[in-house]
């Protein structure tokens, strides 16, 4: 069995469910530790997450089991075999090679695994590219919670339709704060979008850029006309997940370095569609242009100055 654990906020919850999908179509048997989000555990946590898979309409998924957990994570489990098991087990006593920790972006040793315990979050499109399709059939929106913000956003779908329509998504937020600004700051920057905007400008005039973040504040006084931007304000809480849905139907998308971006062009079904994404996701990650392209398809990339690598 293979065992995937669940964790952090939604565009990473996606991500490794897309892992696990992938793997349930090489035909292993996997399941997802939800443990991750125990109270216990998430009241620790700086920035406490929930379960947010469910949001999606009839999402199916299997969880493991307390004792399937066991078999991989604890150790008192492990002592207690006897020396004849663990080496039938072909484990070592107190040791943990059951456990697989993603360290870089691509691992495909992945797919080979039988018997493990995975953990990490898997941004990487090379890992599950393939069955986007499927992904894009089993990511299915639910309605707004309030009915006249759903019937604001279906008719704002059927807009989005008929335009050359691009989606911009700013992160800043905690991506501001001292604590993350020199893992994860000056990577979108403001250059960037300017020189990706002007990359859907210069294809189509008449293209209208549909602007999502939490700071409204920020995208009000950045992108106050009316005539060329929409700020897309309404969607909080749980039902930012609308915010996916409307990115999803644009003819362009250009993202920030965040998950919930990717998410928002993955399931991006509209034909001809392009993504712009930052070429780095961390200060501490190198670019090399060649590994990036190989593990991101299709997709654009520019780094933070606004050239396209």
């Amino acid at each position: 069995m293979i065992i995937i654990k669940i964790a952090g906020g939604l565009g990473n919850q996606m991500q490794q469910y897309a892992v696990y999908r992938k793997l349930l179509g090489m035909g292993k048997k996997v399941k997802l530790d939800l443990s991750w989000f125990a109270p216990d555990i998430q009241e620790k946590m700086l920035a406490p997450r929930e379960f947010e898979l469910p949001l999606f309409v009839d999402l199916p998924y299997e969880k493991c089991t307390d004792e399937e957990r066991a078999h991989f994570l604890d150790q008192r489990f492990l002592e207690k075999l006897s020396g004849k098991t663990l080496k039938k087990l072909g484990l070592r006593e107190n040791s943990n090679d059951k456990v697989f920790t993603e360290t870089r972006m691509y691992h495909p040793e992945i797919f080979d695994f039988e018997d493990k315990y995975i953990e990490g979050y898997f941004a990487c499109q090379k890992y599950y590219g393939d069955i986007m399709p499927e992904l894009q059939k089993r990511f299915v929106f639910p309605e707004h919670s309030v009915k006249d913000i759903h019937q604001r956003n279906m008719a704002l779908v059927s807009k989005i339709d008929q335009q050359n329509a691009v989606s911009v998504h700013i992160r800043r937020g905690d991506y501001l704060a001292p604590e993350n600004v020199a893992i994860l700051g000056n990577i979108a920057t403001e250059e960037y979008y300017r020189c990706a905007m002007k990359y859907f400008e210069d294809k189509y005039p008449d293209v209208h850029f549909y602007i999502f973040t939490s700071d409204h504040k920020y995208a009000r006084e950045k992108y106050s006309d009316e005539g060329k931007y929409t700020i897309v304000d309404w969607n909080t809480g749980k039902d930012s997940v609308q915010d996916l849905m409307l990115m999803s139907h644009c003819l362009g998308n250009i993202c920030a370095n965040s998950t919930f971006s990717f998410w928002g062009a993955r399931l991006n079904g509209r034909e001809g569609r392009e993504v712009i994404r930052t070429a780095t996701m961390r200060n501490n990650q190198k670019c090399d242009p060649a590994l990036m392209h190989d593990y991101w398809g299709d997709w654009i990339l520019m780094d933070k100055d606004g050239v396209i690598v």
